[in-house]
């Protein structure tokens, strides 16, 4: 379906385009909301006669837009929520809600105006973009906690409160303590090795001086000895010929 955008509509077009969208879109958003109408020959001309009247009109909401993003700078509003231990709210946050704690922080915004893709289901500080006019958007702190006192340490951090249980926290010193007594393992083995290698060269030093004194040794010993004088050769010592019968 054919339509002329009566304002700038983001990913879509600007004011005065001609743009081809589904009509379920332009049946349901387009045209009941006023942003478009149907692109009729009769439509067209109207559009042309008005369009200066409808640019006007566009600058000064823009205008009155850009004052009120002004003066909601830097506003959080604060949810406070039942959730959980882990932080887990007991339902949901919509848009539906973040725009009525704007508006009673004094901004008046409807909930087609906060974009919120999804609803929030966790403790914690969000930023949700708030649209005051299609030009102009502002993001708007949301501060989801379980108490007051909660949502001022948030606000304060920008940490969700979340409390670790009896068994979690035990977990944790034991886990704490396993890591310690690994370290100290991995320490003194790392100890073991260096000694090791700095005692490994005495080692074999000592053991290469060992062999050397008694390869020295077994030289001398035979260097001693006259050439040819074996006990096979020589016919035995004096014992021995003192042994033979007469």
């Amino acid at each position: 379906m054919e339509v002329i955008l009566l304002e700038r509509i983001e990913k879509l077009g600007q004011m005065g385009d001609v743009v081809n969208v589904k009509p379920g879109f332009a049946r349901n958003f387009l045209l009941p909301q006023k942003k478009a109408m149907r692109a009729s020959e009769e439509n067209k001309s109207r559009f042309a006669d008005q369009r200066a009247q409808l640019e006007a009109a566009n600058i000064e909401r823009r205008g009155e837009a850009a004052k009120v993003g002004e003066k909601m700078e830097n506003l959080m509003i604060t949810l406070i929520r039942q959730a959980g231990e882990a932080g887990q709210l007991y339902g949901s946050v919509n848009a539906g809600n973040v725009a009525d704690e704007v508006t009673a922080a004094g901004f008046t915004v409807d909930r087609k105006q906060v974009e919120l893709p999804h609803p929030i289901k966790a403790l914690g500080v969000y930023t949700v973009r708030v649209n005051l006019h299609p030009d102009v958007s502002i993001g708007v702190g949301v501060n989801v906690a379980r108490t007051e006192d909660e949502a001022k340490f948030q606000a304060k951090t920008g940490k969700a409160v979340v409390r670790i249980g009896e068994d979690d926290g035990k977990a944790a010193e034991k886990a704490a303590k396993a890591d310690k007594a690994t370290a100290a393992i991995d320490e003194e083995a790392i100890q073991e090795q260096a000694e090791e290698i700095f005692e490994k060269p005495e080692e074999e030093i000592e053991k290469v001086h060992e062999e050397v004194l008694e390869e020295g040794g077994e030289t001398e010993s035979k260097e001693e000895k006259p050439a040819g004088e074996t006990p096979e050769e020589g016919g035995g010592g004096p014992e021995e010929a003192e042994e033979k019968p007469q």
